[in-house]
């Protein structure tokens, strides 16, 4: 599971040939979620408000970057790229 980002106490990672529909993975302590990277909403599992907030702002920035992320992982390579935390 190649993490892509970490910012703030969460870590975004994704998983290699992961299934669709096109989503990332954020943990924070015990909490951990998955997101749509088309919406940004939670689609399974929980993360705290403030961190839920902070994770939809940073894909709202880096969008292009999540889904060629997503694209990459599922090839025969599955290679990725580290994306830009939120500073």
């Amino acid at each position: 599971m190649p993490e892509v980002s970490r910012f703030f106490g969460v870590i975004i990672y994704m998983y290699l040939k992961d299934h669709v529909p096109p989503h990332f993975h954020a943990k924070y302590g015990e909490y951990e979620a998955v997101f749509s990277i088309e919406t940004g909403e939670i689609f399974h599992g929980d993360l705290p408000k403030k961190q839920m907030r902070l994770v939809q702002a940073w894909t709202e920035l880096h969008r292009t970057e999540l889904s060629e992320n997503f694209r990459l992982l599922g090839t025969e390579k599955a290679t990725y790229f580290k994306i830009k935390p939120l500073e």
